[in-house]
């Protein structure tokens, strides 16, 4: 599972706001110092197809109390792992990764047809300042990327849950910041405390199993999780701090504070690079919170990461029903009213059920979740999941891996209140926008369910070729649109 190999749990800090001005000018001078320690490679992109990742590391093989050291750096399997002595910078303190991971699908069944590629390159630097210049525990991370192309989905008229994951959001540039951000970790890696540009849902409602498909309702959080805007989403990140407190071997619980940015994944307003560190667009904040559970179950020591987590945010939100007088803006055509806040819970978890090999995937693995928002501030109400992964089931072959994935999308009936009124009035169906590319009319959006298998070829070290089926069922959540049947693939390759 390369992508899974080449994540690690990232952290951050940040401040907003009126009274952090002093706080955002130490954090901008953190994040331009983590930049410049990145061009001592290649201005790329990030290493990790993945936009999010798991609390991965147990108490079991953590440090002692009395000591405190940076976690191991990254070391992903790579074509050319030791291109230029990177082997040796990493001994030193300094990993560099380079990888590109692409996806394309072709719509082989419904009456609109048409294929699509999207990408993404991307390059990381993880720099251990203990080793380096011997400041305890204390860590820098740094992720840019590159971003190519559109979902096939979109062909068809689906704007919930886009085929390919890995489009958009990185403002059509070369070089797009993901995140710049300082890691402290103490007490053997008890507690670790983050700070810096980071994307809200790396740490939270995540997992790097998510990316071993390609549709974006799975990978990379549950695509519910960032239907919130103060819920920032890789490739884009805020300014943020995040603390992980671990009480027990196999329990923890992490909060932060993330400051939410007007217009963060639009080309406008200085977001197009990603490298825009004002305060000037933060109009509020959200504050997440989330417990979890890893346990290693049975003599075989089969790891499992299970999750509850809620979040509130401060942030200003159009209203799905209602408008500023209080009427059925689906009546009135006047702008939603603006609530003052919002919430979101989410229940997930992972099990690996049959072992195959030594590693933490190497066996049958069965993950699912549940994901809330509230429905009057929300597109996707609540959203179901549930997977099978199996890695290592073939001896000959034991880093291939064959998955399934289900997801159930309901949206929000707010949403589908208007939308029906709109309908019995004879209006326009403004609804959830769907980007069509034909002459659909946009309908009455209720739910929506897709499919996805595919299997994972290991071609050689670094390289991994995925062929991959989905089905969308009520593509966007309309009956008016037919079921299509969707025939790609997904290749990873991890240069160093």
């Amino acid at each position: 599972m390369v992508e899974t190999n080449m994540l690690r749990a990232r952290r951050r800090w940040s401040a907003a706001s009126p009274a952090s001005a002093l706080f955002l000018s130490a954090m901008s001078a953190l994040a331009l110092g983590t930049g410049l320690a990145l061009t001592a490679g290649p201005a790329a992109a990030q290493t990790s197809t993945n936009p999010s990742t798991r609390v991965s590391t147990p108490l079991g093989v953590a440090l002692p109390l009395n000591v405190t050291a940076v976690p191991p750096l990254p070391a992903p399997e790579a074509l050319l792992p030791n291109l230029f002595g990177l082997d040796r910078l990493r001994a030193a303190g300094v990993a560099l990764l380079l990888d590109n991971t692409n996806e394309f699908a072709g719509i082989i069944s419904g009456p609109q047809k048409g294929a699509t590629n999207s990408g993404q390159y991307g390059f990381e630097t993880d720099i251990d300042w203990q080793k380096l210049a011997g400041l305890t525990g204390f860590s820098t991370h740094t992720v840019v990327v590159g971003r190519y192309g559109i979902p096939a989905s979109r062909i068809f008229g689906d704007n919930l849950n886009p085929s390919q994951e890995i489009y958009g959001g990185g403002g059509n540039v070369a070089v797009h910041l993901v995140y710049a951000y300082g890691e402290e970790t103490l007490a053997g890696g008890r507690f670790d405390i983050t700070a810096g540009r980071i994307p809200f849902l790396n740490d939270f409602s995540s997992s790097p199993l998510y990316c071993n498909f390609m549709n974006n309702s799975f990978c990379g959080n549950p695509k519910a999780s960032s239907d919130n805007p103060a819920h920032s989403s890789y490739p884009d990140g805020n300014w943020a701090t995040r603390v992980r407190v671990r009480p027990t071997k196999s329990t923890y619980i992490q909060t932060g504070i993330f400051f939410s940015e007007e217009n963060i994944y639009s080309a406008g307003n200085g977001f197009r690079s990603g490298f825009r560190f004002s305060s000037a667009q933060i109009n509020g904040e959200a504050f997440p919170v989330e417990l979890g559970y890893e346990p290693l179950v049975g003599p075989d020591k089969l790891p499992g990461h299970y999750k509850l987590g809620f979040a509130y945010d401060n942030v200003n939100h159009s209203d799905g029903y209602f408008d500023i007088d209080g009427s059925a803006l689906g009546e009135t055509g006047l702008p939603p009213r603006q609530r003052k806040g919002t919430t979101a819970a989410w229940v997930l978890f992972d099990q690996m059920l049959l072992r195959n090999g030594p590693g933490d995937t190497n066996g049958l693995i069965v993950f699912g979740g549940y994901y809330h928002n509230d429905p009057s501030t929300s597109t996707r109400n609540d959203q179901y999941e549930i997977a099978l992964l199996d890695q290592g089931f073939w001896k000959a072959r034991p880093k291939d891996l064959v998955g399934v994935a289900f997801n159930y999308l309901q949206v929000s009936n707010a949403l589908t209140r208007t939308e029906e009124l709109q309908q019995e009035l004879g209006l326009p169906i403004t609804g959830n926008g769907a980007q069509f590319y034909d002459d659909s009319t946009p309908g009455i959006q209720s739910h929506t369910m897709d499919i996805e298998a595919n299997y994972q070829i290991h071609v050689m070290r670094g390289v991994t070729f995925a062929p991959d089926f989905q089905y969308f069922i009520r593509p966007n959540a309309q009956t008016n649109l037919h079921n299509a049947a969707l025939l790609g693939f997904k290749t990873h390759i991890e240069l160093f």
